[in-house]
């Protein structure tokens, strides 16, 4: 799904004040982040092109800690530059951050804020998401990172309209980017913001890279779990969670059937996904719902009762809260953007779509008021003939 950001005037053409220069990249690094993140704008940003039709960068590496930094993976870095060249930079970096349950380093998060205050571009790439939401900067804002992290970076910053759909978000002065691959589509995005299209299908050339992905994570996002979760004992009750989502049970009977209590299946279920097992479970119940919506005729009411929804008012509030609409407007938006022949259902969307067989009286799901939800977008879907490629949102 793609929908076009409305950043403020205010925030999409802000000028630098003081020494910063446009020209300029700081790319902020932490020690503990994978290098293949933090290698992306170091790639994208610190290499002259100009031979290839690019326009060049200067680029700034810069120690967000004191030194040495440790990647993933055991190897050190000596980063040229401190905190205090970010004060010449107008686009800073943040590729990620270590730890989505540790705080960023006041002094950082302090650089960052300044920097923004300053006219600075703030790009924060998979978990760097993370660091922009501690130094306040998301707080309002539309924003995306990996879909494994996703609930916990609404859940810990609720300001934060957090979509986990999009492969990056551009809001003007803010921009945030799913993981790994979805760096490069930004800094991609961030080249063709600055210099146009040709530059940027230059350096995709160079990178061996599509110049523009179409898609979002919702390919990947529909089991929403680490491949790790394969080999632990939780595999087994997951897969039956994502087998009856049309039925109506709680996490006491996931508990149930995991042999454990409820604490500890909470516990065991954190541990492995970063998110809570009952905001989890509402996810799927809604992107079950949006497959629906999406790929058969059914009215909302069937489509609640098919995802293992209470009522309809149930499926209208998590729907919204998690994706800024209605059902019945997701369906409209989806059409307009899809011709009735360029639908295809899914193998999985056409199973569910089947007639259902008949089941044990369902246990009731926690009240409504008792839900941790995970998102609070507000952005309205995108209307019919709207511009934008699927997967992104960006500012005008």
């Amino acid at each position: 799904m793609s929908h076009d950001s409305t950043a403020a005037p205010e925030t999409a053409g802000r000028k630098l004040t003081g020494r910063r220069r446009k020209e300029i990249v700081a790319v902020l690094l932490f020690s503990g982040g994978p290098i293949f993140e933090s290698s992306i704008p170091l790639s994208v940003f610190g290499i002259d092109r100009q031979d290839a039709g690019v326009p060049r960068y200067r680029l700034l590496v810069c120690a967000g800690e004191e030194g040495p930094l440790r990647t993933t993976g055991g190897l050190e870095l000596t980063a040229p530059q401190g905190l205090e060249a970010i004060s010449r930079a107008g686009t800073v970096v943040v590729p990620a951050w270590r730890s989505i349950t540790s705080p960023p380093p006041e002094e950082a998060l302090d650089a960052l804020r300044r920097a923004h205050e300053e006219g600075a571009r703030i790009v924060g790439l998979c978990t760097g998401a993370f660091v922009l939401a501690a130094a306040g900067l998301l707080d309002g804002r539309p924003a995306t990172t990996h879909w494994m992290y996703a609930p916990t970076l609404a859940k810990r910053y609720p300001s934060v309209h957090v979509d986990p759909r999009e492969l990056f978000v551009d809001d003007g002065d803010v921009l945030t980017s799913a993981g790994t691959a979805a760096g490069i589509d930004l800094c991609l995005h961030i080249v063709r913001t600055d210099h146009g299209n040709e530059a940027a299908g230059a350096l995709a050339r160079r990178l061996v890279v599509p110049p523009r992905r179409s898609g979002g994570q919702e390919r990947y996002l529909d089991r929403s779990l680490p491949e790790e979760i394969g080999a632990d004992p939780l595999a087994e009750v997951v897969a039956w969670a994502l087998e009856h989502l049309h039925e109506q049970f709680d996490v006491e009977t996931l508990a149930a059937r995991a042999y454990m209590s409820r604490r500890t299946f909470d516990r065991r279920f954190r541990s492995l996904t970063g998110s809570a097992p009952l905001q989890w479970l509402i996810t799927q119940r809604v992107l079950q719902a949006q497959r629906l919506l999406e790929t058969s005729d059914y009215s909302v009411d069937e489509v609640a009762g098919r995802c293992g929804f209470r009522s309809p008012v149930a499926l209208r509030g998590h729907f919204r809260r998690q994706l800024g609409s209605s059902p019945a407007a997701y369906r409209a938006a989806y059409r307009a953007r899809r011709p009735q022949g360029d639908r295809q259902p899914d193998p999985d969307t056409a199973a569910a779509s089947r007639p259902l067989p008949p089941s044990d009286p369902p246990a009731a799901l926690p009240p409504e008021n008792a839900v941790p939800f995970q998102n609070r977008r507000t952005a309205t879907p995108i209307p019919a003939g709207a511009a934008g490629v699927p997967g992104q949102r960006s500012a005008p």
